[in-house]
């Protein structure tokens, strides 16, 4: 397991290598390589998402569940995908809610959400790895006590931050989070099973800027190019 995280993480997450859930884990990852089982995102990419936003920096949190399973979707960062890859149907929900709620956003030709994370915006799975189509079979691992951490520690120690929770996976982890030092903005899950039973017109996107903006912080350009 790559341990290479941006120096601005490891106050928070060092430890958490040397824990007996993370050395299990690592054991069970290299058994999946021995096995030659296929895993993503590839071995460099798993941690993407804290080495794309340093800790000091995180602006927004948007949380995912597992990574993607299809071949060369998944890098590192929630919802998003490589470059010439088709956008997911969760993804294309997230275009079509910023379309409505950022007037001047333009529908994407790509899902590569890099630039958010660059920008302070935290794109963080509470599952880092997942088998080839397989969904959820890293789940339980050991990695959501790794990402629990991560976010209890923004909580604890950092103020005015954003966390996006999309559906009853990401709303569970609403109890890490002390409301009273940042905005905890809920809603329905963007996949096309439930996006219209309250992703849409949710306007997460303004809201987010807005209160940015509140607390003398730059907002996020939510435009990818």
């Amino acid at each position: 397991m790559p341990t290479s995280l941006h120096p601005s993480w490891l106050p928070a997450l060092k430890d958490e290598f040397q824990k007996p859930y993370m050395l299990s884990l690592n054991q069970f990852l290299e058994q999946e390589n021995e096995h030659g089982t296929i895993v993503y995102p590839k071995h460099s990419d798993v941690f993407n998402a804290f080495n794309l936003t340093p800790f000091n920096e995180v602006k927004v949190v948007i949380l995912g569940q597992d990574p993607y399973h299809g071949v060369n979707q998944a890098h590192g960062l929630s919802f998003s995908v490589q470059k010439g890859v088709a956008i997911p149907p969760s993804l294309r929900n997230i275009y079509k809610e910023l379309q409505t709620d950022i007037p001047e956003f333009n529908m994407p030709s790509h899902g590569d959400l890099s630039s958010w994370a660059k920008q302070g915006v935290l794109l963080l799975n509470s599952t880092l790895t997942v088998r080839s189509n397989q969904p959820g079979s890293h789940q339980k691992m050991g990695w959501e006590q790794f990402t629990d951490q991560a976010i209890r520690a923004l909580s604890e120690q950092r103020e005015g931050l954003v966390f996006m929770l999309w559906g009853r996976h990401a709303q569970a982890k609403a109890s890490l989070i002390d409301t009273k030092k940042h905005l905890v903005l809920t809603a329905a899950h963007p996949s096309p099973f439930s996006a219209y039973a309250g992703f849409f017109g949710c306007t997460h996107f303004s809201k987010a800027n807005a209160y940015l903006l509140s607390k003398g912080e730059k907002p996020i350009d939510w435009q990818l190019v």
